[in-house]
């Protein structure tokens, strides 16, 4: 059983169950700004849908490339995170992977070496904007 996760929208987050190359499950979830809050508890709420345990996992799938920094690290550290406590490797996969029926893996690869485990980088999309001075309409 393999888990998808991708929160690289700012605003929506999805996660998805494969077993094989076969479609399990597949939750697209409004989360504005939340998906620190929503991300674990939705893949546990996901997981006991489909009777999976996090043991049952066999492979993390994650989608590493987007423009919103915060949620974008959070779904790349969640799936690295369960990556290593569950001891299963873990992959960058295609945005559109939920769509369809055989996950598609992605053919540029952002991986990083932590001890004998492999950890996904993110990738970011557009210029980050983090500290810069917003123009002030007074």
């Amino acid at each position: 059983m393999n888990l998808f996760i991708d929160t690289s929208s700012r605003d929506v987050m999805v996660i998805a169950l494969y077993q094989g190359d076969s479609l399990i499950g597949r939750r697209r979830l409004s989360a504005p700004r939340r998906q620190a809050e929503k991300l674990l508890s939705s893949i546990d709420a996901l997981l006991k849908v489909k009777n999976v345990k996090l043991s049952d996992l066999s492979k993390i799938m994650v989608n590493n490339q987007g423009d919103s920094f915060t949620s974008l690290r959070i779904g790349v550290i969640t799936a690295n995170a369960l990556s290593y406590a569950l001891q299963i490797p873990v992959e960058v996969a295609a945005p559109d992977a939920p769509l369809k029926k055989r996950p598609a893996l992605k053919k540029i690869l952002n991986y990083k070496k932590f001890g004998h485990y492999r950890l996904v980088e993110p990738v970011y999309t557009r210029e980050p904007n983090i500290g810069q001075v917003k123009k002030s309409f007074l």
